[in-house]
């Protein structure tokens, strides 16, 4: 009940987090991509502004020249007439005439001036000398922004119409002056921008500036830059509907994924997953069971045992995960594991007790691992312990199955160590391949333990394996023993037995280990001294 509803909110939450996640992932990333399409589509619109920007300045700069040639007497009705010539077939102007000292003397709209005009001063003046005016009175048309250049005593005045067909609302635009000596943005010559002087660019490029989209095109053969803008509210509000489909998306996408996180969850919290994280953190627990001598009873081995409690806090049998580490391709590190925490834990022991001896079991694996021997003679090295006082047990059927076994077995013995056959007789029905390994003992396996004392066919089995050990003078090391029927059985041989079992112990933690041995020779010790007191002799308390 606990584990189902962990799992269901684990699936609540996940998918309502994961949800606005998505959501706020979908609109931050529609929100880019709108801004960085509406960024090109201002910069397309800064590069048609400012060509025909150029050409209206080509077409004014040749009808000025036209003008200021004029070969028709100042002001006189021919040169008015001239000048409408040249203004009707022009693209871009709407009017022109004669100025000076500020004053219209003469244009195409009203002919030459009975009387004299007011003087007006120009916005700005160029370094070439060219004067801009802007919005004189009486070209003024439909409150339009009217724009008049003067060369020399020639004036023009641009169509203020032209610049209503550049008009793409809600994008707007400014033109201004380059100033060439400052290398800055100079005189703004039309548009209705509100942006800091600072905004404008004299350099070609894409800004983002107090919630506004910049983009700037200049042309130094005109001396004018076009910079064209947006709110970024207007270009996300005039694609909401491109937003929303991001939005959309993006939770969508979160929604599934949390729906995913129990099935990823459970896959993080499967075996396989606990045990590498279990491996990695060190946290697997090794227990070592004793092995007595049946001749003296006295323990002169150790089984190192490796033992894992899951992250449920359940026990998980060492064939389930020891099986899953060789199928999965990482048993090795339960190995070295074994290995450290063996030679850390009796360490002492083995060092000041040549004969007792702690076996580890190693995995098909590791015979095949060209790794595992300089690993193995690395961590005794450091740990300053001879390789005879590490036991080797291979499970039978590895040795029956790899040719690459008999090689590093012989390796292993060469190096020191006393190696076991681990399981005998329960994956190889034949004997004759003892011949052929070069092995110190053989581990009878329990299920003929148990047999003992029943009529199963695997009791008959159990001498001949005896004779067979004793003849090619191979130690045997007996498992499973749990009752005197059994460790009598195998006493009577008189041959050179080892038993482990629980009538002898079950496996202890290493300080429970170690205070058994203590024990051991504590009892010894009394009997031996025991052993020297005269008979009838008094007992001094």
């Amino acid at each position: 009940m606990g584990t189902l509803l962990q799992r269901t909110v684990v699936t609540a939450a996940s998918t309502v987090v994961l949800a606005g996640v998505g959501v706020l992932g979908g609109y931050f990333l529609g929100r880019s991509i709108v801004l960085r399409q509406v960024e090109t589509r201002l910069d397309q619109y800064a590069s048609r502004i400012l060509s025909d920007a150029a050409a209206s300045t080509a077409e004014s700069r040749t009808v000025l020249a036209k003008m200021n040639k004029s070969p028709y007497p100042y002001c006189s009705e021919t040169e008015v007439a001239y000048f409408r010539e040249i203004i009707f077939s022009s693209q871009f102007l709407k009017a022109a005439g004669r100025m000076r000292g500020g004053r219209v003397e003469c244009s195409t709209t009203s002919g030459r001036a009975a009387e004299l005009q007011p003087q007006f001063s120009p916005a700005f003046t160029r370094q070439d000398g060219t004067r801009l005016y802007r919005d004189l009175p009486q070209f003024r048309l439909d409150n339009q922004t009217m724009i008049a250049v003067q060369s020399e005593e020639s004036f023009v005045v641009y169509n203020p119409y032209n610049f209503n067909l550049l008009t793409a609302l809600p994008m707007r635009y400014v033109l201004t002056a380059i100033d060439t000596s400052s290398h800055q943005a100079g005189n703004v010559v039309l548009g209705d921008l509100p942006l800091e002087r600072g905004s404008l660019s004299p350099t070609d490029g894409m800004a983002r500036e107090g919630g506004n989209l910049l983009a700037t095109r200049c042309s130094l053969e005109i001396g004018t830059c076009l910079t064209t803008y947006i709110a970024a509210s207007d270009a996300l509000r005039g694609n909401r509907g491109f937003c929303a489909v991001f939005i959309l998306f993006g939770g969508t996408f979160g929604t599934l994924l949390g729906l995913m996180c129990p099935v990823l969850y459970r896959q993080n919290k499967s075996v396989e997953h606990q045990l590498i994280r279990a491996l990695d953190a060190d946290s697997l627990t090794v227990v070592y069971q004793p092995i007595v001598d049946l001749a003296s009873g006295r323990i002169v081995e150790a089984e190192a045992l490796v033992r894992w409690t899951d992250e449920y806090k359940n026990p998980v049998s060492p064939d389930v995960f020891v099986k899953i580490a060789e199928e999965r391709g990482f048993v090795g590190k339960i190995t070295r594991l074994v290995i450290r925490h063996a030679l850390r834990d009796l360490g002492s022991t083995m060092r000041s007790r040549p004969d007792f001896r702690v076996n580890v079991n190693i995995a098909a694996a590791d015979l095949a691992d060209p790794a595992f021997l300089p690993m193995l003679q690395r961590e005794l090295e450091n740990a300053e312990i001879a390789p005879q006082s590490l036991g080797i047990e291979i499970t039978e059927t590895y040795t029956a199955r790899q040719q690459l076994a008999k090689e590093t077995i012989l390796r292993l013995r060469r190096m020191g160590h006393f190696v076991h056959i681990d399981d005998f007789g329960t994956g190889y029905s034949s004997l004759a391949y003892l011949h052929d390994l070069s092995v110190d003992a053989i581990k009878i396996d329990k299920a003929f333990t148990q047999a003992i004392g029943t009529d199963a066919v695997t009791v008959s089995i159990l001498p001949q394996i005896l004779t067979m050990a004793e003849k090619l003078n191979l130690r045997v090391v007996v498992e499973g023993i749990e009752s005197r029927a059994q460790a009598k059985y195998f006493a009577a041989r008189n041959q050179n037995i080892h038993a482990q079992g629980w009538l002898y112990g079950r496996p202890v933690s290493a300080r429970q280990f170690l205070q058994m041995l203590d024990d051991e020779e504590t009892h010894l010790r009394s009997l031996e001294e025991a052993a020297r007191v005269p008979e009838g002799a008094p007992v001094v308390a």
